[in-house]
């Protein structure tokens, strides 16, 4: 470990940080430092679509006061990377795979070349890093409703109504404005114009989002992520469900994916939803949880595994 371990043992907050993807734009982002005597590895907190990285600044510190250092940043276009105007910025969602995280992940494998390096992807963020140049680099995944908005693998009961919000208004509000002003209706953060275009028209078969050129090297990248997956649905999840996971996971081809659909029964709630687990009131159930596949590789829920990935899901023909 270098500089950020000196005298991590004193620090109890993150540490500001800028991240430079490789066609220039910058990100706003912060580390947290492992604290302890162990360090058991690096973690890239990957958001949901439209959620600022400081969502997730309490469980960062939960995790860097239990030996892993971590860090959390947002997308361009999001948050401390939002640009002056987001109007005509030009960003896109598939750049918040190609190049965003890419930085971020070899921002952290600088951090702590020597350990582990893991992602925890909340949603769109558990499917980026197959989008990513750099994701041979990644030793573990933990995914939480890991999905890519394919509007046919909603929860029937929300289908409809989760169709007309996002594959309707919101492309039209787009059209209107020039970017989506989620803040305004309250749905979510406001988005880049490319971001939502790109889930609002998300199809089956996600490579056909791409340009045609480069549709090979996107599947490319995606098989060379052999990183073990834990990949984590919760039956009341309208969005990322248990058919949405395992299309999103059939992507990672070469990589050792375990699907968990758990209950909110499983973790003592009566709902939880898309959003709830990274709320701190699953410190002392969820994420202790998590650790155990953080820090040590192992499934705390055996008994939940669901699913098989089939050859054709596997090989993207969905």
């Amino acid at each position: 470990m270098n500089q950020w371990k000196h005298d991590a043992m004193a620090r109890t907050e993150s540490v500001a940080v800028e991240i430079v993807c490789r066609d220039g734009v910058k990100l706003g982002g912060h580390l947290w430092p492992a604290l302890g005597r162990t360090h058991y590895g690096s973690v890239v907190i990957n958001p949901a679509t439209g959620v600022l990285a400081s969502y997730y600044h309490r469980y960062a510190r939960f995790l860097s006061e239990r030996g892993l250092t971590c860090l959390t940043y947002d997308y361009r276009g999001i948050g401390l990377s939002r640009p002056e105007k987001l109007r005509g910025c030009g960003y896109r969602w598939r750049d918040w795979g190609e190049y965003d995280f890419d930085a971020a992940l070899q921002f952290m494998h600088g951090q702590a070349p020597e350990g582990p390096l893991m992602v925890v992807g909340h949603s769109i963020g558990g499917f980026l890093p197959g989008l990513a140049e750099n994701g041979p680099l990644i030793d573990r995944m933990l995914t939480v409703g890991a999905q890519y908005a394919y509007w046919r693998d909603y929860s029937p009961a929300s289908r409809l109504r989760l169709f007309l919000k996002w594959h309707l208004a919101m492309p039209a509000m787009t059209a209107i404005f020039g970017y989506f002003p989620g803040r305004l209706v309250g749905w979510l953060e406001d988005l880049p114009a490319g971001v939502a275009n790109e889930w609002s028209f998300r199809r089956a078969r996600m490579e056909l989002s791409h340009p045609a050129e480069t549709r090979a090297a996107v599947l490319r990248r995606f098989a060379a992520v052999t990183a073990p997956i834990l990949a984590i649905s919760v039956t009341d999840d309208d969005l990322g469900t248990a058919p949405a996971v395992q299309r999103a996971l059939g992507y990672y081809r070469r990589a050792k994916p375990t699907a968990v659909l758990l209950s909110p029964g499983d973790l003592g709630f009566d709902r939880i939803g898309h959003f709830n687990l990274f709320h701190a009131r699953h410190a002392a159930g969820f994420w202790l949880d998590t650790l155990l596949w953080l820090r040590d590789g192992m499934n705390p829920w055996p008994d939940r595994q669901f699913g098989s990935l089939s050859a054709d899901l596997c090989a993207g023909a969905v």
